[in-house]
């Protein structure tokens, strides 16, 4: 698999210091489902509780077994707080966001696609 490196074209602050992370297999309650608006054309986003309610975020709908209300895979909703410039690494797009990885940090987290583009 390719590598595509992005850079930053509009920074990115996150409004979640305390991202939600889910292991496979956990069960969540399911919430409300993204409302897409012009500004944010973001879909497949579901608002997931963890059961014991010590934290709760956005998921992305295609993660979660609706029968069981589990989580299909490992997930961090860590988003990246980045400057314009910056070079990420790309690592998965989904549902308008990328998952991707600082390359002068390390920091892994994800950006919406909005504020990034390929590099050539």
């Amino acid at each position: 698999m390719k590598v595509v490196d992005y850079i930053v074209i509009e920074k990115h602050e996150t409004e979640y210091p305390n991202p939600i992370t889910l292991t496979i297999g956990e069960k969540v309650i399911i919430g409300e489902e993204h409302e897409v608006t012009e500004s944010e054309n973001w879909e497949n986003w579901i608002y997931c509780t963890k059961v014991d309610n010590s934290n709760a975020g956005w998921v992305p709908k295609q993660i979660i077994d609706n029968e069981s209300e589990r989580i299909l895979r490992d997930y961090s909703a860590k988003e990246l707080t980045v400057e314009e410039g910056v070079i990420l690494e790309g690592i998965e797009e989904l549902n308008g966001w990328l998952l991707s990885k600082n390359k002068s940090t390390d920091e892994v987290g994800w950006v919406p696609m909005d504020n990034v583009k390929p590099m050539d």
